[in-house]
């Protein structure tokens, strides 16, 4: 099992836990944030910063 696995699993559950329990604008509201919080993150860095970050995914070795 990849070390990323339960985080991906307990993202899900949360996911799946926040759609079941909160009110419709709640859910527009978290899924704008679950999208436009890292969108806006990426947006943020600098065109060399973006492209070692795209050298390093694409080489797998993001967090090493």
């Amino acid at each position: 099992m990849a070390k990323s696995t339960p985080v991906v699993v307990g993202g899900i559950a949360v996911g799946v836990l926040i759609f079941l329990l909160l009110p419709g604008w709640l859910k527009l509201l978290a899924l704008v944030a679950i999208i436009g919080i890292p969108a806006a993150g990426y947006m943020m860095l600098d065109p060399s910063q973006r492209r070692r970050l795209r050298e390093q995914r694409r080489r797998g070795q993001l967090g090493r």
